[in-house]
């Protein structure tokens, strides 16, 4: 590796600096000093998603758990790692292919034969059919995914089974039953359309959720959004629905909805511990856009004074948040959209430029490292990475690899046929709902548009 990578890697590595910052050799702060440790440390404690953004969130009982990792991966130097997964790498050829998302640690990222969001993996996965093993470097719904658009005879797998979403659990199939039931204690059967044609509720979930609730949008009319094509699939739904159920994200729904012109108050939030979610049966019946009380930990901690402070201290800076992020935080940006069209956006813009960017801190520091002729900072000066996302590490990624060099197959993740049915037809339906044409130029949409999505494909690790 030449000297210019090896900078990068090490400016880019988030890894790095936490413990660089725990060691009091660097400045700075991160929001758990247990950031420092190996996943490995989480593994076998009390059920939880590990430290980091999610630290806080409640974790479903039944949640998956990761056995211990052997502890010849435990006690590997980083550089031995990097050589043996290189080496397993190699050996298995077109056999694997290793897909790594946005936010992952670099170390990471560094052995992706594709880099990029969920959706663009999962097409990734889709195109090489004659893979054997699709190693998902990612969170467990990312992995369903996969699994769902890949072929039978492929294995899917999540090198730690811990690597799941909070955002993704805060809506699960038995409280979005229940509240289907009750919506339908409001406003009829919900299969039957009324005098103009449209059924009285269209569910869409977000790609962040389980394979479940895909599936039962699936079995209800309802359709897959992302955070590129929302407002897309949002007409869609509005074409054939008096309204929409919307989640587990009530960001990415309201922000969207918001920008289409529904009003606040054709909104109401739905709190799956209250009786009809919290809302009178008038609040419900002036409904548009019904939104899932879920949010991603991650998005939640950028804040309206981070972007005044960016503004004082940077004068002429470019702010760009994901739509995950509060209604506030993106009406104070200047721009939002999905991590492709963040990416997309700073390829795109003249040298000099300066970002602080909302978002994932290993994508930004990513970007900061890539781009040396831009200024690209996080508006959160804590480092906090996505708790589920830093599960995965180098050791479990030459764990899984050098079990497929063996023969074996280990956290294979599947779909049984009866929700991945349905789970298809709602993607398939996703896929059919195609954007408008990205700008060619690739730059930031206005804030009332949220993003001009930019077309789906692969980035090239």
């Amino acid at each position: 590796m030449s000297d210019t990578a090896m900078k990068t890697r090490s400016a880019a590595s988030v890894d790095r600096t936490i413990r660089l910052i725990a060691n009091g050799a660097a400045a700075g702060s991160t929001c758990s000093p247990e950031l420092a440790k190996g996943p490995w440390e989480f593994d076998r404690g009390p059920a939880g998603y590990g430290p980091g953004s999610s630290m806080g969130d409640a974790i479903p009982t039944g949640s998956p758990r990761q056995g211990a990792l052997p502890e010849e991966y435990r006690a590997a130097s980083d550089e031995e790692l990097h050589d043996r997964i290189r080496a397993a790498k190699a050996t298995l050829g077109d056999r694997v292919v290793v897909l790594g998302h946005f936010y992952q640690r670099d170390e990471v990222i560094e052995h992706a034969d594709f880099t990029g969001d969920s959706f663009q993996l999962a097409n990734a996965a889709k195109g090489r059919p004659d893979a054997e093993a699709i190693v998902f470097c990612g969170v467990h719904f990312m992995a369903e995914t996969a699994d769902l658009l890949s072929g039978t005879d492929q294995a899917v797998i999540l090198p730690n089974l811990a690597a799941g979403c909070s955002m993704a659990d805060m809506a699960d199939e038995s409280s979005v039953e229940e509240c289907w039931e009750q919506l339908e204690s409001v406003y009829g059967d919900l299969d039957t359309p009324g005098a103009d044609g449209r059924v009285p509720v269209i569910p869409v979930t977000y790609m962040n959720s389980s394979a479940a609730l895909k599936g039962f949008v699936g079995r209800h009319g309802g359709i897959v959004c992302t955070s590129s094509n929302a407002r897309t699939v949002l007409e869609w739904a509005f074409e054939r629905g008096q309204r929409v159920l919307f989640f587990p994200d009530q960001h990415l729904g309201r922000n969207t909805a918001k920008a289409m012109g529904v009003p606040l108050d054709e909104m109401p939030m739905w709190n799956p511990r209250r009786p009809l979610g919290g809302n009178t049966d008038a609040s419900l019946a002036n409904a548009r856009v019904i939104l899932w009380h879920g949010f991603c930990s991650v998005h939640k901690r950028f804040t309206v004074d981070q972007i005044a402070a960016a503004r004082e201290s940077h004068p002429g800076v470019q702010v760009i948040v994901h739509p995950e992020c509060p209604m506030p935080v993106v009406d104070a940006a200047d721009a939002a959209g999905s991590t492709d069209f963040i990416v997309k956006a700073i390829q795109a813009a003249p040298a000099g430029s300066t970002f602080a960017i909302g978002t994932e801190i290993n994508l930004v520091q990513r970007l900061a490292a890539e781009h040396p002729e831009h200024a690209i900072f996080c508006l959160d000066p804590v480092v906090c990475p996505c708790s589920t996302m830093y599960r995965i590490h180098p050791g479990y990624l030459a764990w899984v690899l050098e079990e497929l060099v063996a023969g074996r197959v280990v956290n294979r993740i599947t779909v049984p046929d009866a929700v991945a049915d349905p789970a298809r037809v709602a993607l398939e339906r996703m896929l059919a709902a195609k954007p408008p044409v990205a700008d060619p130029a690739g730059r930031a949409a206005p804030k009332e548009r949220l993003e001009t999505p930019p077309a789906t494909g692969e980035t090239a690790a």
